[in-house]
């Protein structure tokens, strides 16, 4: 019904020159520059940024860009016209080359410095000069800042060149990383998750990079050969890019005392984060002891409820660090980012990633990202001129400790709603969970058969990658008692009182029946490669419409289980950092 809406009214903006007009660059014009910045943006060798919120960037444009796709559904919501994506201007602009913007559009772009922790550990090793002054968009540009409809949203290239934080990198996103991130984050928009947008993707015809991956049927942990990839650019769209590493990066800064203006920074950088991101709900009158704490809560609200939706839509994001994730509270930054065939409690993608980021450690692992946000916000908690305020630090500490309950409450409702329960019911679910590891069972399949309200377990069956008759038994023991909770939702005397339908048709709005996973990615950006973009657009459609029922060649294709020929499959079953 969204799209119908949207497909109604005719797009607002039709040209660059009428999205130039809604251009509004709050960051780089309140914020403050690095004060070694090239004026004209020429900055592209890895040196270290003492201070400043952002760097400005000339991206680097890719050569000889040609159209991949873009996604239609966001350019409806946006109000852009389709024939946009494919026009030079707009090609040339978000391949990298802002020479000819229209003003008031800017030509210069801009990166930005964050700090790293690893689950909670702050780390500045990786930084090449030891200081952690290295660290930030290493190569994503921010190019636009713009109002549409009364929403702002930044606009920034992945792949967009070299920055001071490359690190000595190359600066570039390869196509199959880029057609990975392009196709996820709108998955997860229609999945009902929070996370940024993707607006077009454009890939050069002549530019290549060097990658470690992996050789065909390769059985690797790690990359094993070094292969060309044609280089890329994805454009991602977001209210804001400011992560928790960053606002940690000028928290530790204070703490370290490292330049006069660090305390300023923090403040400047925590009231741009609410403006940006939390402008509705936190009042502007308060003052900024207020606000820390209004900020605190509302992060922890929103942290605890994006990843208890991870973990209903089966996704893990394999890499959760503080730089990669969002203050805004939601999904950002797809690296090694996997969705779930074969339930797994410590499923990982990445395999730089261990146990700490796996599939059922995500709500520990944001957990320490919060932890770190809170410790990053507690300079600004003053009562005097050089005084923490000991009654807000204890407020905020009570926010901080708060999170695991705030966690588990949500993961609970979570999974009652999966099981189309009114209440969690931790015996049901935990015998379910050890049948679901043991049989083994693929998570999106088990869970939508299960919205069917099935009579036995012949429907669930489909799910299964190994069968027997003992674990047949056991599961139809299951099966009666969640059956007997479900029937005591549907009697007469209950409150609400639901038929069937309605429990199932929760159940299907909770419970996709289309999942992005790798062994269906791979195929896409293989075909991509040599100029075939047609499954990449398709798998944009199928992927878009998560929850429908959809043609019987469709389910057929992408409603099954992953073929064991795929299983343990180096980039179909895990991944390298390598994008």
């Amino acid at each position: 019904m969204t799209n119908r809406l949207f497909q109604e009214i005719p797009p607002s903006i039709t040209t660059l020159e009428d999205l130039a007009k809604l251009a509004d660059y709050t960051l780089v014009d309140t914020l403050n520059c690095d004060p070694d910045a090239k004026e004209n943006g020429a900055d592209h060798a890895p040196r270290q940024v003492f201070t400043g919120h952002y760097v400005p960037v000339n991206p680097m444009p890719i050569q000889a860009p040609e159209y991949v796709a873009h996604s239609k559904n966001f350019f409806r919501e946006l109000g852009f016209a389709d024939s946009m994506a494919q026009s030079p201007d707009f090609i040339r602009m978000f391949s990298g080359d802002l020479s000819h913007v229209p003003e008031p559009m800017r030509k210069l772009g801009w990166a930005t410095g964050y700090a790293l922790s690893i689950f909670g550990r702050e780390y500045i090793q990786q930084c090449p000069f030891q200081t952690g002054n290295g660290y930030g968009d290493g190569r994503a540009v921010s190019v636009l800042e713009a109002v549409i409809n009364g929403s702002r949203w930044e606009m920034q290239l992945k792949g967009g060149g070299r920055t001071p934080y490359c690190r000595g990198a190359d600066g570039r996103a390869v196509l199959r990383s880029s057609v990975r991130e392009f196709l996820a984050q709108e998955h997860m928009h229609a999945l009902g998750v929070p996370t940024s947008r993707s607006l077009a993707l454009y890939v050069s015809k002549t530019e290549v990079v060097k990658r470690p991956w992996y050789a065909e049927d390769s059985r690797s942990r790690d990359p094993d050969i070094l292969i060309a990839e044609a280089a890329a650019i994805s454009t991602r769209v977001a209210p804001s890019f400011i992560r928790v590493g960053q606002v940690e990066l000028f928290g530790r800064r204070v703490r370290k005392n490292e330049h006069p203006k660090a305390m300023e920074e923090l403040e400047k950088i925590m009231l741009h984060l609410i403006d940006r991101e939390y402008a509705g709900v936190i009042d502007k009158k308060l003052s900024t002891t207020e606000k820390v704490l209004s900020l605190a809560s509302e992060f922890c609200s929103r942290l605890t409820s994006l990843v208890a939706n991870w973990i209903r839509v089966g996704y893990c994001q394999g890499n959760f660090n503080s730089d990669n994730c969002a203050a805004g509270g939601f999904t950002l930054d797809y690296g090694p980012f996997g969705f779930c065939d074969v339930f797994n409690p410590h499923y990982q993608p990445w395999t730089g990633g261990g146990h700490h980021f796996s599939f059922l450690n995500q709500p520990e692992a944001a957990e320490r990202n919060f932890d770190m946000f809170c410790k990053a916000l507690q300079p600004l908690l003053m009562s005097g001129s050089e005084n923490l305020d000991q009654e807000a630090l204890r407020q905020l500490d009570e926010i901080r400790s708060g999170f695991p309950k705030m966690m588990q409450t949500k993961m609970e409702k979570m999974w009652a709603v999966k099981l189309g329960l009114e209440t969690f019911h931790a015996p049901l679910f935990s015998e379910l969970e050890t049948l679901m590891v043991q049989t083994p069972v693929d998570y999106t399949i088990f869970f939508r058969e299960l919205s069917m309200l099935p009579e036995d377990i012949a429907p669930l069956k489909k799910s299964f990658y190994e069968d027997s008759e003992e674990m047949d038994k056991r599961w139809s023991e299951w099966l009666s008692k969640w059956k007997l909770l479900i029937a005591s939702r549907i009697e007469v005397n209950a409150s609400p009182a639901l038929s069937r339908e309605e429990i199932s048709r929760q159940m299907q709005r909770v419970n996709p029946k289309y999942s992005l996973r790798e062994w269906l990615l791979a195929p896409a950006y293989q075909q991509a490669a040599s100029g075939n973009y047609a499954l990449v657009r398709e798998l944009q459609e199928v992927m878009t419409q998560p929850y429908a029922e959809q043609s019987k060649e469709i389910e057929a294709k992408y409603y099954k289980l992953k073929p064991p020929e795929f299983l343990e499959v180096g980039g179909l079953s895990h991944l390298s950092c390598s994008s």
